[in-house]
């Protein structure tokens, strides 16, 4: 489609006689062709929950104007890189190992080469989440099996440096089976670059820390958390992009809890409480993954459901009130989908299931937040993130 933009805008410009005109044509085309370049250079990295000779790292070419989803390639090995993010303009990136560390890489060649700085322990089993502080100053993770988040400062070569913070949970929820002991499953900062919140599965609640971006420390806030309904397990936590609603989804209870955010004292009001769930659905789900889209209109969320395919349920946000309508379920074109991401241009999204060994892209309609199938799955070796990887500038 951006070709046959292009094409007609070269016909324009030679059509129009009045210099002015061509001028401005030609800028069009310019912007036209620098679209079609950007199209054709995006990759798509996978991590993945197993350690291993050649486990580890994957790449693959991805076509945004196709959807088309290349074979991956092995770039490096790496011990269970269960989720990473990518920063610095996409010149690094940080990885939560499920051996009890995390790394930090520099990424040369789009992607294709990953450079090891340096790893530390997680302070804590099973890593389950990474995130950085709004300057990229800071690295926060989320261990699971230890039930505790910590924080360390990065070095200016994007290297992580001591240790800031280290927080323990303690307790445990209603699920003789699920919620033992504590089990923290995300951590993200606000974007005021004020507070920290960390959902744990394991207590149902949703807590709160004040953050000092200065040195790195956390210390609980008051109020110091939000609980959900017992036995629910609190799984990830997301902000609107207007900063003041949060969205928490919620592990066994396959729910998304919406809160008012308040920026000033860190406090989280509920207000509404919505089924991922199919209606159709009856058995046995766990919700994994949570986006929201980058204009604030939809929110996805996927389900790992125990028997079939998964799927992805798609949510209207509405702009006035921050409430929940849904509005799509699809299948993910295989089992037990882990973690999805959404391409640069908002048109495309790639799920990876864990469970059947394969990635499925979807188009997605921005007007209405749909999303449709692209192709058949590709297969992929174990994969649990998935991230868009741009041409570094």
């Amino acid at each position: 489609m951006l070709r046959e933009k292009l094409s007609v805008a070269l016909r324009s410009v030679r059509r129009q006689s009045g210099r002015g005109m061509r001028c401005a044509l030609a800028i069009l085309c310019l912007g036209l062709a620098a679209k079609v370049m950007v199209a054709q250079d995006l990759k798509v990295l996978f991590g993945t929950h197993v350690s291993g000779p050649g486990k580890g790292f994957s790449i693959s070419s991805f076509d945004s104007r196709t959807g088309t989803l290349g074979k991956p390639e092995f770039v490096a090995e790496s011990a269970g890189p269960a989720y990473f993010i990518l920063a610095d303009g996409g010149k690094r990136l940080y990885t939560c190992n499920s051996t009890g560390f995390i790394s930090a890489y520099a990424v040369a060649d789009q992607g294709r080469s990953l450079i090891l700085l340096n790893q530390v322990p997680s302070g804590g089993g099973d890593p389950s989440y990474i995130s950085l502080d709004k300057p990229g100053k800071v690295v926060f993770v989320a261990n699971y099996q230890g039930g505790n988040i910590a924080a360390w400062a990065l070095k200016p070569d994007g290297s992580i440096g001591e240790r800031t913070a280290f927080i323990q949970h303690t307790g445990s929820g209603v699920d003789p089976k699920r919620q033992t002991h504590a089990y923290a499953h995300s951590i993200i900062v606000d974007p005021a670059n004020r507070f920290v919140l960390t959902a744990d599965l394991g207590l149902d609640k949703l807590f709160v820390y004040k953050f000092n971006a200065k040195d790195g420390s956390l210390t609980p806030n008051d109020p110091e958390f939000a609980s959900v309904s017992p036995g629910w397990g609190a799984r990830h936590v997301i902000f609107h992009p207007n900063g003041k609603w949060v969205y928490l989804n919620t592990e066994m209870g396959s729910r998304i809890v919406f809160f008012h955010w308040d920026t000033a004292t860190g406090s989280l009001i509920q207000q509404q409480v919505v089924s991922i769930l199919a209606p159709e659905f009856h058995g046995t789900s766990a919700a994994s993954e949570m986006r929201v889209s980058a204009d604030g209109r939809f929110i996805y969320a996927a389900n790992r459901y125990d028997v079939g395919d998964g799927d992805m349920a798609v949510f209207a946000v509405d702009a006035r009130s921050g409430q929940l309508t849904p509005i799509q379920h699809i299948g993910t074109g295989g089992h037990t989908p882990r973690n999805f991401d959404i391409d640069p241009t908002g048109e495309w999204m790639v799920v990876t299931n864990h469970g059947s060994n394969n990635a499925q892209v979807f188009r997605i309609d921005k007007k209405t937040g749909m999303l449709t199938a692209a192709g058949a799955p590709v297969s992929v070796p174990y994969p649990f993130s998935p991230r868009f990887v741009a041409a570094v500038k």
